[in-house]
């Protein structure tokens, strides 16, 4: 038909859940069931029980564990929001530092062009006699 086989396969995927085969087991499960229901022995009968609480038990085994790896994924998601916090922080840290580095460069360059300008006027001053001198 219409269906291409990815389809098949990403359907097959979905019901699957992880691919854990838990769709194989639910399968065999019911399988399992209509045997015990038609089952004609007491042993028979007694086989099949035996056999659904097996698959009962697996598919009880592989929702456990898909339900730890759930909450090991919450962990991991909060762990990571937690670390973004913290790197965001430091971004924020880090750029009022350097606006702080910023305004002391322009007050390092205040502070250096009004000295070069006290050394300019102390070499004219220089060249002139001083006052004493002046005054005899």
């Amino acid at each position: 038909g219409s269906f291409s086989s990815d389809e098949v396969i990403r359907k097959r995927l979905l019901i699957d859940g992880d691919g854990a085969g838990d769709d194989r087991r639910i399968n065999l499960l019911v399988k399992s069931f209509i045997k015990w229901c038609n089952s004609g022995s007491q042993e028979e009968g007694y086989t099949q029980y035996q056999r659904m609480l097996s698959t009962l038990s697996q598919c009880e085994f592989s929702m456990g564990k898909t339900l730890l790896v759930y909450d090991m994924n919450l962990r991991e998601m909060e762990n990571y929001e937690k670390i973004y916090k913290d790197i965001e922080n430091s971004i924020a840290a880090a750029h009022e530092k350097i606006s702080e580095c910023k305004k002391q460069i322009l007050q390092a360059k205040r502070i250096r062009k009004n000295r070069q300008e006290y050394d300019a006027l102390a070499k004219v001053i220089q060249h002139h006699p001083d006052r004493h001198e002046t005054l005899k």
